[in-house]
This record gives C-alpha cells, sequence and structure tokens, in this order.
C-alpha cells in the first residue's frame, strides 16, 4: 500500500499531481527521491512541505565543493581531544568527540526523520557513490569506537540537483527521479498566491506577464525564477507602483536580474 504525504493541503507549497505521486511512490519503495531543476522551482521547499504533511522532522544537509561523505556520517575532533588531555581532562571516553553529521543524526533518531541532501551536484564526482553502502545498508562504522550505527527507521531522503554535472549511473539506479519544470504562468499564480495574503489583481497579472516575457529573452546569463519573482512584487507593492507602467519601464529590474549586461540585454529586447 502507497504511502502517503498529502501536499494538496500544503497552504506554503504548490505541487504537481505527477510530483504528488512520485514522492509517494519514492516512501512506498523506500529509496531516495532525486529532484533535478533549474533554480526557483521549488526542489529545496519540497523536502519541508514533505515533513510538514507527515508531521517529521527536517534534517538538512548542505552540500558544498569541500563537501565528503565522511561529513554526512561523523567527525571526530582529534584536535580537541589533544586539547583535553593537555590540560589534564579524563580524554578516555573517545565517544564524546564524535560528532555525528546529517546522516548520522537520521540514523540515531528514536523516530522517522526526513533528510534533505540539498545541491548534491556541487560536491566532488565521487562522493555521490561513496555513500552507496550507508543508503543501501542503512548503516555505517565508526572507526573511533569500533561501533556499527544502523539507522532504527530508514529516513526518507529527498536529494536535489541543479544538474551542474552528471551524478554517477550506480547511484543513480538507486534513486526515484524526477525533473520539476518550471511553473508555467498558472502555477505561478497559484504559488504567489501562496506567499501573500491580498495582492491587487492587475499588479499581480501585470507582474507575471513582464516576469515571463523576461525569462524568454535570448542570452541571458541568468534567467530570473520564482524567488526573484516574490521579491520583485514585494518591492513593487512596498513601493505602490502603478500596474501600468511595469512592463513598459520593469521598475526595480536588479531585483529580477542580478548582472548589469543581463539587464540591459532585458532593455534592449523589450525596448525599454
Amino acid at each position: 500500500m502507497l504511502q502517503s504525504a498529502n501536499l494538496e493541503n500544503s497552504s506554503s507549497y504548490v505541487a504537481s499531481e505527477e510530483l504528488m505521486k512520485t514522492v509517494n511512490i519514492a516512501m512506498t519503495l523506500e529509496k531516495p527521491l532525486l529532484v533535478k531543476g533549474e533554480p526557483g522551482t521549488g526542489k529545496t521547499m519540497l523536502a519541508q512541505a514533505v515533513a510538514d504533511a507527515l508531521g517529521k522532522k527536517l534534517l538538512i544537509w548542505n552540500i558544498k565543493s569541500t563537501t565528503k561523505a565522511q561529513d554526512g556520517l561523523y567527525t571526530y575532533d582529534v584536535v580537541q581531544r589533544l586539547y583535553d588531555s593537555q590540560f589534564g581532562e579524563n580524554v578516555g571516553d573517545v565517544g564524546r568527540y564524535i560528532q555525528f553529521g546529517p546522516l548520522g543524526e537520521a540514523f540515531l533518531s528514536d523516530e522517522q526523520v526526513i533528510l534533505l541532501i540539498d545541491e548534491i551536484d556541487k560536491a566532488d564526482l565521487e562522493f555521490p557513490n561513496d555513500l552507496l553502502w550507508e543508503m543501501d545498508q542503512m548503516e555505517f562504522y565508526v572507526q573511533e569506537t569500533r561501533q556499527t550505527i544502523k539507522a532504527k527507521h530508514r529516513p526518507i531522503v529527498i536529494i536535489t540537483s541543479n544538474a551542474e554535472k552528471e551524478l554517477p549511473d550506480a547511484f543513480l539506479r538507486r534513486c526515484i527521479f524526477h525533473y520539476i519544470e518550471f511553473p508555467d504562468l498558472m502555477q505561478m499564480r497559484e504559488i504567489l498566491r501562496t506567499h501573500f495574503d491580498h495582492l491587487e489583481e492587475e499588479l499581480l497579472q501585470q507582474a507575471i506577464l513582464t516576469f515571463y516575457n523576461i525569462r524568454r529573452v535570448p542570452n541571458l546569463a541568468k534567467k530570473p525564477t520564482t524567488s526573484e519573482l516574490i521579491d520583485w512584487l514585494r518591492a513593487l507593492t512596498a513601493d505602490g507602483v502603478d500596474p501600468e507602467v511595469i512592463a513598459k519601464q520593469v521598475p526595480y529590474a536588479g531585483v529580477l536580474l542580478k548582472k548589469d549586461k543581463d539587464i540591459a540585454v532585458m532593455r534592449s529586447a523589450l525596448r525599454i
């Protein structure tokens, strides 16, 4: 029987029917859900929405270019242990110097948790493969304490990627995959309504149309995303901008576009 995370009732996340089904299939098959899509499509927010829908704790592992798989399991603070020994403290309990990472915390949790591995493609190519054993067996070995940590409950794992680099085939085979398309105009209206209690209809309409016109401009180095549209609407609302001038002038263009060349390209393309 399918496990179910009912995202339809979420007040802060708009998910397609296909995405909701994929989330539930991944939970039922007990496989990590790998979510790809361009920035601003709600990949990271999905994990929080699933956690809220299931009433479970969310643990986040933010991946950087320097992140190693070991960081998610545990770290051993040998420097602090050496420092303590120099000041006469009892350092016989090695466990005091073991700090568990997000994956280790997820395994040790007394209740099932949601684990978000965010932007996995930022790490080096070997990073995903280095997690294969732990993700398959749901256990890892702490060499310093000679202890095997086994997951009390298999975490629900959601992994995001911006597709900056290809992930290894061996890792992909173990995941359920979903690509989140950038929201269309109607979906975007729904998303914005979750962020704004009251928004003038004409302002909303003009802002959305202008936003999508800008995204269609060729040769932009960085297209504006949903988060930038939200910030832009806040700026337009705060300044009381007349909806009629939005398409003609694109006020506060620097909220949408973050490069001077993009602003110039946009103004030229839209003849502003």
